[in-house]
């Protein structure tokens, strides 16, 4: 997938979304189902990244800020 083929966030949930309900409908042939499978496997994973890649840059600046990490860094030991 070069740069100009990558879809934003939103873009990728939207096409997970949908070969979701078109596999959820049960009427696709088995290879169009297998194929729509393997796509919505590769979405599911690219905005997992997405998010975990938003997180880890959000917990980032919250850190340098002097802020508390997302990871629950309470110290209330």
């Amino acid at each position: 997938m070069s740069k100009q083929d990558t879809p934003t966030f939103e873009e990728a949930m939207l096409a997970l979304e949908n070969i979701v309900k078109r596999l959820e409908q049960g009427d696709l042939p088995l290879e169009e189902a297998l194929s729509a499978y393997k796509e919505g496997i590769k979405l599911s994973q690219y905005c997992q990244k997405t998010l975990t890649d938003a997180e880890e840059t959000v917990t980032k600046m919250m850190t340098e800020e002097g802020e508390v990490p997302l990871d629950g860094g309470n110290n209330d030991s």
